[in-house]
């Protein structure tokens, strides 16, 4: 039987993490301050946009006299929006990647730590969004990466659309960074690493290392699930 991928969404599907870094500091530009790209990948990539400016109050970068964080948020995304209309991109292999899957009846779902409507937009746009059964998001968790919620919760919603029940087990996760891998593997699932955002070094921990979704093929995949 096959299984499940579950894949992250900025930096494995759409290559869109420096238009979420400038979206950032559009915002943050207003209230003096901005993250460099190495502090974007070294400390920040793999939160929700709500716990980062969290984590920029409490490390005392961002000032209390800023706004309250959903707000900063709201605007951020607003922002993100308006690039993503015009430059964000699918990066290249994708497409043939999930028609494969199809093509061997692998289940697909998308957990992400980017807004909903984000991921939509740049489906939509894309041609993509009928792949994915299921779009976990992150106003859709209470606790982002690297706790494993969020892939339990895509899971679940793949089981409750029918067919045979899959495990944890039976499930595959792609992802560019280590808070991905940590939930994945919290969550009792396969890794997958893509070298888009982070070296092999850095990502070690996975399962399997690629450096794009073109080298990871249905041979490899049904190993996990034997």
């Amino acid at each position: 039987m096959p299984g499940a991928v579950i894949f992250d969404f900025d930096g494995v599907i759409a290559d869109s993490e420096m238009l979420h870094l400038r979206a950032f500091n559009k915002v943050l530009g207003g209230c003096g301050v901005a993250i460099s790209k190495a502090d974007y990948y070294g400390d920040y990539l793999g939160l929700t946009d709500i716990d980062l400016f969290k984590l920029l109050a409490e490390r005392g970068i961002l000032k209390a006299d800023a706004g309250p964080i959903e707000e900063l948020a709201e605007e951020k995304t607003r922002v993100f929006k308006e690039l993503a209309r015009s430059e964000s991109t699918i990066i290249e292999g994708v497409a043939d990647f999930l028609q494969m899957l199809r093509d061997n009846d692998v289940r697909m779902a998308i957990c992400s730590g980017a807004l909903g409507g984000e991921i939509e937009m740049v489906l939509e746009r894309a041609g993509l969004r009928e792949f994915f059964e299921v779009i976990v998001s992150a106003e859709q968790v209470e606790r982002g990466k690297p706790e494993p919620d969020g892939f339990v919760m895509a899971l679940q919603r793949l089981n409750d659309k029918g067919g045979e029940s899959l495990s944890a087990g039976r499930c595959a996760v792609i992802e560019d960074s280590h808070w991905g891998l940590a939930a994945a593997r919290a969550a009792g699932m396969h890794t997958v690493a893509v070298t888009n955002s982070y070296d092999a070094e850095q990502l070690s921990m996975a399962e399997k290392v690629v450096n794009h979704l073109g080298e990871l093929t249905m041979p490899e995949l049904r190993e996990f699930w034997r």
